[in-house]
């Protein structure tokens, strides 16, 4: 059995849970595009089959794409996602997107009543109707956490790589958004487009970007 997959059976035994709930985002950091979270239901007997899953910073995009297609097609794995886009960004600050998107996400996967949620990282989610805990470094420890991660990270790139045709020049598709000099070059030449975050631009000093 994979050792994440123990840290969540584990987890299920000392919740007494219905169903473990893994929850992970991703796009925190880039100056464009949205947060992206995802939360994610997988039946324990198939643990001993994804014994590749880890966190998806981890993998390379080709493994990463191969174990998406894997988890997304299973019957016997469930996930909802959840995306808040820059202007909300904007409007209501990073952390808070990221807590509504993670919401977003567990409404959109309805999980059954009595499961419990593992959530990556050193917060729980407020105002969350389920048991949870937040477990440090969560997509490197859990399985359930790990397989959310990798969901999460391709819908989000995949949805920056169509932000690419209809934002030519930025190189969406090569950074995903992130801040690399191509895409900050970028915005010195061309200014900030609508899916950018403004309030994360003007920390840079970028030309037009005014919350």
């Amino acid at each position: 059995m994979p050792a994440l997959a123990e840290f969540d059976l584990q987890a299920l035994r000392a919740s007494k849970a219905r169903a473990l709930v893994g929850i992970d985002e991703v796009g925190r950091g880039p100056l464009a595009g949205p947060v992206m979270a995802c939360a994610c239901i997988i039946e324990p007997e198939f643990y001993p089959e994804l014994g590749k899953i880890n966190d998806s910073k981890k993998l390379s995009p080709k493994k990463r794409e191969e174990l998406f297609d894997l988890l997304s097609n299973s019957p016997h794995v469930r996930y909802g996602l959840g995306e808040i886009s820059a202007a909300e960004i904007d409007r209501i600050n990073i952390l808070q997107a990221t807590f509504a998107a993670m919401r977003r996400a567990v409404e959109n996967l309805r999980p059954p009543e009595g499961a419990f949620v593992l959530v990556d990282g050193n917060q729980k989610i407020p105002r969350l109707d389920f048991g949870q805990e937040a477990v440090v470094k969560g997509d490197g420890r859990s399985l359930c956490i790990a397989a959310a991660s990798i969901l999460a990270k391709v819908t989000r790139d995949r949805l920056l790589v169509g932000m690419e045709t209809r934002y030519p020049g930025y190189g969406f598709a090569r950074h995903k958004g992130y801040g690399t000099a191509e895409h900050t070059s970028a915005l010195e030449r061309l200014g900030p487009c609508p899916e950018h975050r403004i309030s994360f631009l003007s920390l840079f000093h970028f030309a037009g970007a005014k919350v």
